[in-house]
């Protein structure tokens, strides 16, 4: 186990492994640990408030799939809402609008970005969170089959 041998006899002693290198060796055949996913059904629930606690569970590291959000509400009238969402659309940069800000349309994009302002973003914790967030209208094939969805409670 601690050497391999050859024709030619060591000059010196091998070192033993090390408690690393053992460990390493008896992980090979271990099963690949895969994390628990936790789904989201966002329908009639506030984005905000949703968003928030969302926010919370990545940062503690926990992985979420969050479904139907073309189907939660935002706080206040649709006519301020509308208003809000077309001031945040003027906003661009003039010299070269294609450098950004990029103004995402699609309810799950809206949300990821909802849930990106909550969590220090620009710090290395802060993008492996939002890596852990997976946002989708509807309910996909491969999200339906996982089992039950769970809702925040209020």
């Amino acid at each position: 186990l601690y050497f391999i041998a050859s024709q030619n006899p060591p000059t010196q002693a091998m070192a033993k492994p090390t408690r690393k290198a053992l460990a390493r060796v008896q992980r090979k055949g271990a099963k690949k640990h895969t994390p628990d996913v936790t789904v989201v059904d966002l329908k009639d629930h506030m984005m905000g408030r949703a968003a928030a606690v969302i926010a919370k569970q990545l940062l503690l590291g926990k992985r979420i799939t969050v479904v139907r959000v073309d189907e939660c509400n935002i706080a206040g009238s649709e006519i301020r809402n509308k208003v809000k969402y077309l001031n945040f659309l003027r906003k661009k940069k003039l010299t070269n609008p294609k450098l950004g800000p990029f103004h995402r349309r699609a309810p799950s994009e809206v949300f990821t970005r909802v849930v990106r302002g909550m969590i220090p973003f620009y710090t290395k914790r802060g993008k492996s969170a939002l890596r852990r967030l997976q946002a989708f209208e509807g309910v996909p094939s491969s999200v339906a089959r996982k089992g039950q969805r769970v809702v925040i409670p209020k």
